[in-house]
């Protein structure tokens, strides 16, 4: 029996399978168009700001103005810190085909050295082509006039004029004052981290010590920019717009740049520093520390022979003295033991001693620096004749912590806020410090011996001359003490406005005023009949004052004679004082390194500095020494 044949034949079967493929394929066109019109839709509607801003950055670029850096000036307008316009010979490597080639044959009109093609090829790494890139700096009129007449043979050349940085005063203040340098990777970590790395585009310089780095974005001011259009090959077509830039600000300093020169000039050869305030504002009328440098050595870079003058010179010119050397702080320390025991209550002024020339504690003898001692002494003659053997006992008395607890609210053994960077600590000496500093359990002990040398300034004691100014400054004004600092205004570079930095007052110490004119009747007396009296005589002012003397190395009780010890091993020589002594005008802190006992080097410093910032009084030279042996 034959099986029944299905209704759809052959050809039917191959009809429908026909239809469902182009049925499927259709679909599929049409699903991929659609898709392809969701993405036209989503490119040219959707993120049509997106592309567009990318086809323009493609199309224009944005070229830094650098701004003119701020001017810095002293308290009376006299100039520290100015630009000044240079030429400058410039490469646009867009414009030119062979740079090498170019700069081989710029050499040959011009000189260029080594550093220059390595400075050239640094920035052109960092660079857009069509910038135009410094290949030499700072043209002499010959060398312009030479260039000038062969301009024809270098396409993409030309001269500019650029604005550079200038110390007119040179060495004078360099400490103070700072330097600026190119910027290296740790100064644009700096800058990343202050969120400034947009504003320092185009910016080879930045300040790199004193008031320059401390103030760098106050002086910097705000970056301009160009627009450019540019082609495919990156190369300038024309400029669209300009955005100027705005000028840094202006410091004005409490600095008295004469008095400053002065002060400079008094040390002579000799090392050290001096740092001179009013205390009545903290404002730092002198920061003085010898030898100095000349900043404008830094600025485009310091050529290898100064920077081995420099930093290979045992004289140490780089080392801010005022802010960053600690030393003990000799007898000028023993004002501040008195007024600590007088608020303490461990002595009273008229309380007397008998001073052998010696104190015995522990095995050891302490002694005077004058033989046979000083017979009765009371705290007046402690001060005007510098009597150890008081301050030997009054150390015993007091205590390590007591010391401590009350030098520590004078300033002693922390900084003092000076608005440039760098300062140390010191050294106030104390059980906690002692712990802090070694590692060895035997060493970490305090012994009671140790703070015996304390009271008369020497043992760990270790300060810096800024803070022994500052606490100075804080007796003279009655115990206000206010933060030392360099600027006194900033004034804004677009509206003229000035901003005061305010006198800051750190804290006003709770002395007893009677306590404080016991001290300052002593200090007066120092400059009239005591150790000070031969720097001060004849002075038209009244003024207080304290000498001191700091070992640099332990004589182990055998006589100190400075001719028979090595220079460098020889005391330093300290002077502490203000004046007038009723409305004190200034108060300072002088050390000569080295320099042997203070009535003798330190003291006749301080005379000069007075003498010219009271009177006008200007020297003729360096200060002499006096003849003094007893502080």
């Amino acid at each position: 029996m034959r099986a029944r044949q299905s209704p759809l034949t052959a050809p039917d079967r191959e009809l429908d399978r026909f239809r469902f493929r182009v049925a499927f394929a259709g679909v599929a066109v049409l699903v991929a168009f659609a898709l392809l019109v969701a993405r036209f839709f989503h490119l040219q509607i959707v993120q049509h700001a997106y592309y567009t801003t990318r086809a323009e950055d493609n199309r224009i670029s944005l070229v830094p103005i650098v701004p003119n850096r701020g001017v810095i000036v002293d308290s009376k307008g006299v100039v520290l810190a100015r630009n000044y316009s240079a030429f400058t010979l410039e490469i646009t490597p867009s414009k030119v085909d062979d740079l090498d080639a170019t700069i081989d044959g710029l050499s040959r009109v011009i000189e260029v050295l080594p550093k220059d093609r390595k400075r050239f090829r640094r920035l052109l790494e960092e660079s857009k082509t069509f910038e135009s890139l410094p290949i030499r700096s700072r043209l002499t009129e010959e060398e312009v006039a030479r260039f000038a007449a062969n301009r024809y043979l270098f396409p993409g050349v030309e001269v500019k004029a650029r604005l550079f940085r200038q110390y007119p005063l040179g060495p004078i203040a360099s400490h103070a004052i700072g330097y600026i340098s190119r910027i290296n990777k740790r100064d644009m970590e700096i800058i990343e981290e202050s969120d400034q790395a947009a504003n320092y585009k185009g910016t080879d310089h930045i300040g790199k010590t004193g008031i320059e780095q401390k103030y760098e974005f106050q002086l910097h001011g705000e970056t301009g920019y160009e627009q450019v259009e540019i082609d495919a090959g990156g190369r300038a077509i024309r400029n669209l717009s300009r955005t100027a830039p705005v000028q840094g600000n202006n410091l004005t300093l409490t600095l008295d740049t004469k008095l400053q020169e002065m002060a400079e000039k008094a040390f002579g050869e000799r090392r050290g520093a001096l740092v001179a305030i009013e205390p009545s504002t903290g404002g730092i009328l002198a920061l003085v520390s010898t030898p100095t440098f000349d900043p404008n050595l830094f600025i485009d870079g310091i050529r290898t022979d100064d920077w081995d003058l420099l930093n290979n010179s045992p004289d140490k010119p780089l080392l801010n003295r005022a802010l960053n050397g600690a030393y003990p702080p000799g007898s000028t320390f023993k004002p501040f033991m008195a007024l600590a025991a007088l608020e303490t209550g461990k002595r009273t002024p008229g309380q007397a001693i008998s001073d052998p020339g010696f104190f015995n504690f522990g095995g050891h003898q302490f002694r005077d620096d004058k033989k046979g001692g000083h017979g009765s002494v009371d705290m007046y003659k402690s001060i005007v004749h510098s009597c150890d053997t008081y301050y030997y006992m009054l150390a015993n008395d007091m205590g390590i912590d007591s010391i401590a607890r009350f030098m520590r609210h004078l300033g002693f053994g922390q900084r003092t806020g000076v608005d440039i960077e760098g300062e140390s600590e010191g050294v106030l000496p104390s059980p906690e410090w002692k712990k802090r500093r070694f590692k060895r359990p035997e060493q970490q002990k305090w012994f009671a011996g140790e703070t015996i040398s304390i009271g008369i300034g020497q043992g760990y004691n270790a300060y810096t001359p800024i803070q022994l100014a500052q606490a100075t400054a804080v007796v003279a004004n009655n115990g206000i003490m206010f933060r030392p600092h360099l600027v006194k205004y900033i004034t804004d570079s677009r509206t003229g406005e000035k901003t005061m930095i305010e006198p800051e007052p750190l804290r006003i110490l709770p002395w007893k005023r009677q306590h404080v004119e016991v001290i300052k009747k002593a200090m007066i007396g120092v400059n009239t009949q005591g150790t000070g009296a031969r720097a001060f005589a004849g002075a038209a002012y009244v003024s207080a004052g304290k000498t001191g003397t700091a070992q640099v190395f332990s004589l182990k009780g055998a006589d100190y004679k400075a001719s028979r010890v090595k220079k460098d091993l020889r005391d330093h020589a300290l002077f502490i004082a203000f004046a007038p002594a009723d409305q004190p005008k200034i108060a300072l802190a002088v050390l000569v390194e080295n320099g042997g006992f203070g009535a003798q080097s330190a003291a006749p410093i301080a005379r000069m500095v007075f003498d010219y910032y009271l009177l006008g009084k200007l020297p003729k030279g360096a200060a002499a020494e006096d003849d003094v042996e007893d502080d």
